[in-house]
């Protein structure tokens, strides 16, 4: 019999496997023929106890009793920070995220927001397993900062010398490519490792050194320390920055969509409400090839980024003297409460004690470079950013780009490109979300921008 004959006689899906062991060795061994098959299969229905210890069906009739105990449990629980400023509909996701039966721990970070599978701004642990959609589409996607050696006054007496640097150092919109593909030690890595990353080698190497669309910039501004930090050997006082916001691109798209199908069609049934937290066995062929996937693409997006930070600076004429760097978007093997878990950061920073990172505001608002202080409520993590708080489709109906760009031109701030969709108003208070998460991270250093760059193509968010 197979699996569709099996179900038709009442057999639930989750012990279809059992029961065509059941039956092949029952046959193997000459003592049921397959006429009485059928029967034998309604008698253990009807009367699984019955059948614990008999020699042929007992792990079957084992799966029906647990199948008919089963009873799904609790979700864990998770601490939210910046509480008033979370729609409903972020926190039924991370509660359902939560009730995924390998999580062990979550957190829900102050920029929250309504995500995939996982809200934007939502920490998950694991016990040995990984969610592709709790990673994200953009795999990796990561902040860096540079500190260049020139003085925070040319930025504005130099005005058209940073526009050109902005503007030739990096290509923004969806399938934007080199034609002449950028070097890079990460292309020399083993792309082989899974048939996706195979396939998607040359087209990640047309796009390494690419920004992409969404939330995703590159910007100058103006980095301010108000005291000496022995970690970036910086004194205090004012900066010219680089910063960018950007991610594996295409191929980390392809990475997550591969595998997400993959844990999908292995969704067990009892939890095929959980859809797109659909999880892989890290001991499983599936999940090794994810993971492995996934920490290429890593190494891509941080590759991508120094593409642009080499070339941007390289324009510009100046000398890298500093930097901070960090993904979202990704999973780690971290231990907390004594205990190795993979933990999904989707949309948040990884905070662990005295860990450097980079929160963004807007393109008018300050991002603070920060010190993590290892909050284990938090699982070490903070914000990713101030985090939306209007659609990208409100935002296009409510803001006139024109009218937002002049504004920002009065206040300082030049933007060179962006879109309606990623005005500053489009955004939480990034000022209140940083007071909000006081607990989680130390500021270092604040950066102001003062160029800002975004594509404005129209093309579809990759954030």
């Amino acid at each position: 019999m197979n699996g569709r004959q099996l179900q038709k006689l009442g057999v639930p899906e989750e012990c279809v496997r059992e029961a065509i062991t059941a039956i092949q060795f029952a046959i193997a061994s000459r003592t049921t023929d397959s006429k009485q098959i059928k029967p034998k299969i309604k008698e253990i229905l009807d009367a699984p106890e019955a059948y614990r210890a008999d020699e042929y069906f007992a792990k079957f009739a084992q799966a029906i009793i647990d199948d008919r105990n089963f009873v799904r449990a609790e979700p864990v629980a998770y601490e939210t920070w910046g509480k008033s400023g979370i729609d409903q509909e972020s926190h039924f996701q991370m509660r359902q995220a939560c009730s995924v039966p390998v999580a062990v721990a979550g957190a829900l970070m102050p920029d929250a927001h309504v995500g995939y599978g996982l809200p934007i701004g939502g920490v998950l642990a694991c016990e040995n397993a990984v969610i592709p959609y709790a990673v994200g589409v953009d795999i990796a996607c990561r902040m860096k900062l540079s500190v260049l050696d020139i003085g925070a006054d040319s930025i504005d007496s130099q005005f058209n010398r940073f526009k050109e640097a902005l503007e030739g150092g990096t290509r923004f919109g969806v399938g934007k490519e080199y034609q002449k593909p950028q070097a890079h030690a990460v292309m020399d890595a083993d792309w082989s490792i899974t048939r996706i990353t195979r396939e998607k080698k040359d087209r990640a190497w047309k796009q390494l050194g690419t920004s992409g669309s969404g939330n995703h910039f590159v910007e100058f501004g103006v980095l301010t320390l108000t005291e000496r930090d022995e970690e970036l050997n910086l004194e205090a006082g004012q900066y010219v920055a680089l910063l960018s916001h950007s991610g594996s691109r295409g191929a980390g798209a392809a990475v997550c969509s591969t595998y997400s199908a993959i844990a999908q069609a292995a969704l067990p049934k009892k939890y095929e409400d959980l859809g797109r937290l659909a999880w892989l066995d890290l001991d499983s062929e599936a999940g090794q090839e994810y993971w492995a996937a996934m920490n290429l693409m890593g190494d891509y997006a941080a590759a991508n980024h120094d593409v642009i930070h080499r070339q941007v600076s390289k324009l510009l004429g100046s000398q890298i003297i500093a930097g901070v760097e960090n993904h979202h978007n990704f999973a780690w093997k971290e231990t907390h409460g004594g205990k190795e878990v993979i933990v999904h950061r989707k949309g948040a920073t990884p905070a662990a004690a005295g860990e450097l990172g980079v929160i963004p505001g807007s393109m008018a608002d300050p991002a603070f470079v920060v010190r993590g202080k290892g909050n284990a409520a938090s699982l070490g993590s903070a914000s990713h950013g101030a985090g939306r708080q209007m659609s990208r489709t409100k935002a296009r109906d409510k803001f006139s780009w024109n009218a937002v760009k002049n504004d920002l031109e009065k206040k300082g701030v030049r933007v060179l490109s962006a879109g309606a969709d990623e005005v500053p108003g489009a955004y939480k208070d990034i000022r209140q979300v940083m007071n909000e998460q006081a607990d989680l991270v130390d500021i270092v250093a604040r950066f102001d921008p003062r160029i800002v760059k975004m594509c404005d193509d129209g093309s579809k968010a990759e954030d």
